[in-house]
């Protein structure tokens, strides 16, 4: 099994190739993975694999840093988290004062 299978089927691990009259591409629950990036059907199922693993990544890259990714629970979340820090920080240097 080559590297760019292996990081597929991490993410995917309903993974297969699948052949058409094109070529081969790899699906995952019937969804074609590098369809989306309008990357060519190929005769070398290596290749297909590397295909489907850029398309893995540059997913994964793309969540990682798209702007409407965070939802409003998890921005509340972090402005708690930093408004304790303040808190406990205020409470510290009242104290060394005293």
């Amino acid at each position: 099994m080559n590297k760019f299978k292996r990081k597929v089927l991490k993410q995917h691990p309903t993974a297969r190739i699948e052949f058409t009259d094109a070529g081969l591409q790899v699906t995952a629950n019937g969804n074609i993975l590098a369809e989306e990036y309008f990357l060519p059907e190929t005769n070398d199922e290596d290749t297909a694999w590397e295909y489907a693993a850029m398309a893995c990544r540059v997913t994964q890259n793309f969540n990682r840093t798209h702007p409407m990714r965070m939802d409003l629970s998890s921005l509340e979340e972090k402005i708690n988290r930093i408004n304790r820090r303040k808190r406990k920080a205020n409470v510290r240097s009242n104290k060394k004062k005293n």
